[in-house]
């Protein structure tokens, strides 16, 4: 609402009984003169009028208690003479409900991103969260690999034949907790795809809890020390990589390294499984453990020795799809640019 005024001071603007009161003091081509006008509103509106004082006018501003259409403005059918719409601003019952239905819209979405968090803070929770996996994975690996190296100085070869007993909680617990990489994949945490995850996942794990946890023969055999040895080698130059690429850092160094070491290391530990897994072969084979015999009238008896061989093949063909997909990243990272053509 505007009141058209010239020179205008000391206005007198108020709501009482849903009557807008108004009074002020101004200088006009009649000389000084007092403006004053009352208007008695067709609904509720709230008691608080906003207004503000140019040269030329004065903007009122009042809220209605209760967003809907009115037929008209005042109570009184027939409008004061002084009274007059602005069109500029005006808006038909249809225009009204759709602004209506915008800012309920906007109401709702700032409610809604309020009650999850704004994309900023949620961002800043995926990072921390990743960091503080990287970083505890970094310290476990790290303590492994630390750990056997300075056995190895120390003790030489003997410290091959009691790895196990000496690391084994550590890398339990790291292996464990690296299901929670392949669930970051699955969910989309992290950008990484699922079955490269999932198949080191499951190749680890296998060679950890049934190969070696299982069978006390293996876990003084000297290929425990080469197996750990290449799985801590590896991730503690990838887990650092990953813990700086959350803060936005990039260390040339450890990115070189990281898209390097699994050129020869990869291989080498898939070498250290496999022989493994050989290595125990005659073992299950002896004690018959999870072997079993096949239901009546079969009753042929199922050596585990048999899925052993089977796991061997399956293990180099998880080697090659692995193999094939850092090769790719690191093409990514340090492919050769195409030359532009002049």
């Amino acid at each position: 609402m505007e009141k058209p005024c010239t020179e205008l001071s000391n206005p007198a603007i108020s709501i009482i009984e849903n009557v807008l009161h108004f009074k002020a003091q101004g200088h006009g081509a009649k000389g000084d003169n007092v403006y004053e006008f009352h208007l008695e509103f067709l609904d509720p509106v709230k008691p608080e009028p906003v207004y503000k004082l140019t040269q030329r006018q004065v903007n009122i501003t009042i809220q209605k208690k209760v967003r809907n259409w009115w037929e008209r403005l005042t109570k009184q059918e027939k409008r004061p003479l002084f009274l007059a719409p602005d069109f500029d601003r005006w808006l038909d019952e249809s225009d009204a409900e759709m602004e209506l239905r915008a800012k309920e819209q906007e109401r709702l979405k700032k409610l809604r991103l309020e009650s999850q968090g704004s994309p900023e803070v949620i961002a800043n929770l995926r990072k921390g969260y990743l960091f503080m996996y990287n970083f505890v994975q970094f310290l476990g690996f790290s303590w492994i690999f630390v750990n056997m190296t300075v056995r190895f100085f120390i003790l030489g070869k003997e410290s091959f034949y009691d790895t196990f007993h000496t690391v084994a909680d550590m890398m339990y617990f790291c292996q464990m907790l690296s299901a929670v990489e392949t669930i970051n994949a699955a969910i989309g945490v992290i950008k990484s795809p699922v079955i490269p995850c999932l198949i080191q996942l499951l190749g680890r794990n296998f060679i950890l809890f049934i190969i070696f946890g299982t069978v006390e023969e293996m876990q003084t055999k000297a290929v425990v020390f080469f197996v750990f040895l290449t799985w801590s080698a590896i991730e503690i130059f990838r887990y650092p990589f990953y813990m700086l690429s959350c803060i936005d850092m990039d260390w040339k160094v450890l990115t070189w390294l990281r898209y390097t070491v699994w050129i020869p290391l990869y291989p080498l530990g898939c070498l250290a499984e496999a022989v493994s897994v050989i290595q125990s072969i005659p073992v299950f084979n002896e004690t018959g453990r999870f072997s079993f015999t096949l239901p009546y009238p079969v009753k042929i008896k199922v050596r585990f020795s048999f899925f052993l061989q089977i796991y061997l093949i399956i293990l180099f063909l998880g080697l090659y799809i692995n193999f094939r997909h850092l090769y790719k990243q690191r093409r990514r990272r340090y492919g050769q640019k195409k030359k532009k053509v002049h």
